[in-house]
């Protein structure tokens, strides 16, 4: 994530544009639009952001990303063409995606399918997870859960329907996966 924080507007690089720029959100209505005051720094613009991060390596090629904020409620969607949600509010909704961060007072209740999740705060529901499921010390994850592999930081919970998946891939060459050498108490 490329974070601007104490650097003016005019020392972040802009974007190639056909001269013709539509406001920012929350940007100020009496002020030119591409100015910021001076005395306090404009939130960074969307468009360098995530030019920033693809550059870093952080977000996929031509990925989309959605975050929900600090005491947001996005309640009863279904969450469609979305790489990355990141959850710092609370989200009722179902949704199949690459990848699901849920930050410590995030929520997600609901339906997921996801490659890889990151859970810091707390999961409700139907999980699964395609490829890597991480719980850290203040996740909490209950529900109907499938993972090809987990993680779990020692203080964080998995509880539920728990089972864990082998690729169709590896069934249909002949090969055996081999079996996980811990099993989860319920």
């Amino acid at each position: 994530m490329a974070l601007h924080f104490g650097k003016r507007e005019s020392d972040i690089p802009k974007p190639l544009t056909s001269g013709v720029t539509a406001p920012r959100y929350g940007a100020n209505p009496t002020m030119p639009t591409g100015q910021s005051p001076q005395a306090s720094p404009a939130p960074a613009d969307p468009a360098v952001t995530s030019a920033g991060a693809k550059s870093a390596g952080t977000a996929p090629e031509g990925g989309s990303k959605l975050t929900v904020g600090p005491n947001i409620k996005l309640k009863g969607v279904e969450i469609t063409d979305c790489d990355t949600l990141v959850v710092e509010g609370m989200v009722e909704a179902t949704m199949d995606s690459r990848v699901i961060q849920i930050a410590e007072q995030g929520e997600f209740k609901g339906s997921a399918e996801i490659d890889i999740a990151e859970i810091h705060g707390v999961f409700d529901g139907s999980l699964t997870v395609r490829q890597k499921l991480v719980i850290y010390a203040t996740g909490r994850v209950t529900g109907n859960i499938r993972y090809g592999k987990v993680v779990i930081e020692e203080g964080g919970q998995l509880s539920g329907d728990i089972e864990c998946t082998v690729s169709g891939a590896a069934r249909a060459s002949g090969t055996t996966s081999k079996p996980p050498s811990m099993a989860l108490a319920a």
